[in-house]
């Protein structure tokens, strides 16, 4: 049986073990804040890699880290080149992702809907 798990996706991964040490260490610009790498997807010619963050802060942090992350995409890029080994290094765009905003407004959701059937359960 074939395993679905293609190189791009490899390379996905590394990239999104790569890039947080790159963030930490090497890239030195305050305005980036609590950064969380998500998720990274590559197409299958390696020429683009959208890469999926959260960040801890309000609407002004969360603004102000895209707009860092995309003016340092090349120094990032570059720093990539210099860990993985492949032809071409796919140009970074970034993207915030909202699943985890989702899913604690989700997970809020769940605890009053069962806290409030408790509530009706006690009084019956």
């Amino acid at each position: 049986m074939a395993k679905d798990f293609s190189r791009s996706d490899r390379v996905g991964q590394q990239i999104q073990r790569e890039l947080p040490e790159i963030l930490r260490f090497e890239l030195k610009d305050p305005r980036i804040g609590l950064l969380t790498i998500t998720d990274v997807e590559v197409t299958r010619d390696y020429s683009h890699a959208k890469v999926f963050f959260t960040v801890l802060g309000s609407g002004e942090q969360k603004a102000q880290t895209l707009e860092t992350l995309e003016h340092a995409a090349g120094f990032l890029r570059n720093e990539l080149g210099k860990r993985i080994k492949l032809r071409t290094m796919p140009l970074l765009h970034f993207h915030y992702d909202h699943s985890v905003e989702n899913g604690m407004h989700l997970s809020s959701l769940i605890d009053q809907a069962v806290s409030t059937r408790a509530k009706e359960d006690d009084t019956e």
